[in-house]
């Protein structure tokens, strides 16, 4: 097969012109210029990064309408949702101007000599992190912005300085390529090397399997299915030289409904509940896909709500027929496990949609089964009734690492989450409180990561200004005279801005 072609997610009819596929020749020629034009983009000074960064977010809002229109075709998602993960895109490339032009990501450090220290002196020791190299990109299926061409691994792997090549989601090709042309055209514009940015496309595995394999390649970033994440991963890892994959895979988003406020609330907590699980078709990696709490009227009030609301909600588009299908295989394996029961079904779906669903079982039963605890990509969820404060905790302590845990409580129930925090903080990258886990702010103090399943490195976050570090690595320079030193670790660089760690104290210029 050479070329493909675009899917509107609606009808699962192909639109538009067919579109040629890359090849393994095209992986190696993206790879080589990402290679050839590394040495000059990260030499390249703060505000020139920055600039960049904010004129990549310029060219996308100046695509104007046809990008909201093949973002809708090809992802099924409303106009709302797509103006608004626009945003998001362009947002956190100014985020990441911004964080690129205050320098505290270089982490730079200078230890003094100490000439005439006993019994043995210090030499003048400096460091600086510095890019990893190249760094390969795949777009994710659910956000066609914000975690794909121009989202987030993107955007933070260029302000770290690394050229980026994108393999780009066989789901929303159209979208895609024309968020590769604003990337491009700010590139040429900004009179960097070609290479910084290259963008391919095509729906084998083989593509990305050869871009992951490259040796020009040193790090991947990619969000998805845990099957593939862990493909990628083995693929890495079996290099010669081996590379990390940051990889955000699988994830259910346990929800604690702790005691008092059920029993204050568990009717309303019920129905926002459906609101969080519904949202977008539950194509959401922060779905709340299990709810855990203690027997009760609380709960009961809880379900009834929840019941009610899932049992009136209507199908929706789901990003492509192969998700639609997994999804519906995914709902009926777990009807078909024993002690599960189906407590709502909304209005059935199709090969194009999917309907939300509503399980049951009791924490004994979730124990003893391990594949009651799988991820169902989509509005798919169940309840996990324990019988006391103590298997609750059992239950969380059997759960594998997740992005999110939600609290919903009352003062009351503050004893209870100080005895649930520290199982919680073991096993997930962020936990809220009397909210719901499918908002995810991109700032600083976000975590978009957890311990594994749900990403591959519990360490990093794809979301907020740490994103960054995933794609740096430290430098440390000896003895170096002044005119050998980068430009930001010399004795005259002192006022640039930048903060500085000084023999043990932090200096801010």
């Amino acid at each position: 097969m050479t070329e493909f072609r675009s899917i509107v997610a609606a009808t699962g009819e192909p639109q538009g012109e067919p579109l040629a596929i890359s090849t393994t020749a095209d992986v190696a020629a993206a790879c080589a210029a990402a290679a050839a034009a590394f040495d000059t983009y990260r030499a390249t000074d703060r505000e020139t990064r920055a600039a960049f960064l904010e004129r990549i977010a310029d060219e996308i809002m100046a695509i104007g309408e046809p990008l909201i229109e093949a973002y809708i075709a090809e992802s099924g998602l409303p106009r709302g949702r797509g103006e608004g993960e626009r945003g998001r895109t362009c947002g956190q490339l100014r985020l990441f101007a911004d964080v690129v032009r205050k320098g505290q990501w270089q982490q730079l450090r200078i230890d003094p000599a100490l000439p005439d220290r006993a019994p043995l002196p210090r030499p003048d020791l400096r460091l600086r992190m510095i890019p990893v190299g190249p760094v390969a990109v795949f777009g994710a299926s659910n956000f066609p912005l914000a975690f794909s061409t121009a989202g987030g691994d993107t955007a933070s792997a260029l302000a770290a300085g690394c050229p980026v090549v994108v393999k780009g989601h066989p789901a929303h090709p159209v979208t895609g390529a024309l968020i590769a042309a604003a990337i491009t055209k700010a590139v040429k514009d900004a009179g960097l090397p070609e290479g910084v940015f290259q963008h391919l496309v095509g729906p084998s595995n083989e593509l990305g399997a050869a871009l992951v394999q490259h040796p020009a390649i040193m790090a991947v970033g990619f969000t998805g299915s845990r099957g593939g994440g862990l493909a990628l991963a083995r693929l890495a890892q079996a290099r010669e030289v081996p590379i990390p994959v940051y990889a955000e895979m699988s994830s259910i988003n346990p929800v604690l409904l702790l005691p008092e406020a059920l029993k204050a609330r568990g009717e309303v907590l019920g129905a926002a509940f459906v609101g969080s699980l519904t949202m977008g078709a539950g194509q959401f990696c922060t779905n709340p896909g299990l709810i855990l709490a203690v027997e009760g009227e609380g709960l009961d009030a809880f379900v009834t709500a929840a019941t009610t609301g899932v049992s009136e909600a209507k199908p929706q588009t789901m990003l492509t027929t192969g998700i639609a299908a997994a999804y519906a295989k995914g709902v009926a394996a777990l009807q078909a496990l024993p002690g599960v029961e189906t407590l709502a079904k909304g209005e059935e779906g199709s090969v194009t949609t999917g309907g939300a669903i509503l399980f049951q079982t009791s924490a004994a039963q979730f124990l003893a089964d391990k594949a009651a605890g799988d991820e169902v990509f989509g509005a798919s969820s169940i309840v996990v009734r324990c019988k006391d404060e103590a298997e609750l905790l059992t239950v969380l302590e059997g759960l594998e690492g997740q992005l999110t845990a939600t609290l919903h409580m009352d003062d009351a129930d503050e004893g209870a989450a100080a005895r649930v925090l520290p199982v919680l903080e073991r096993k997930v990258g962020r936990i809220l409180v009397n909210g719901w886990p499918t908002g995810v702010e991109v700032c600083h103090a976000m975590v978009h990561g957890g311990p594994f399943p749900s990403t591959s490195d519990p360490r990093t976050t794809s979301v907020g200004s740490m994103a960054i570090d995933r794609y740096l690595r430290p430098v440390s320079y000896q003895n170096f005279a002044q005119g050998l030193l980068p430009a930001e670790l010399r004795d005259d660089a002192f006022g640039d801005g930048a903060p500085r760690l000084i023999d043990g104290t932090l200096t801010l210029n």
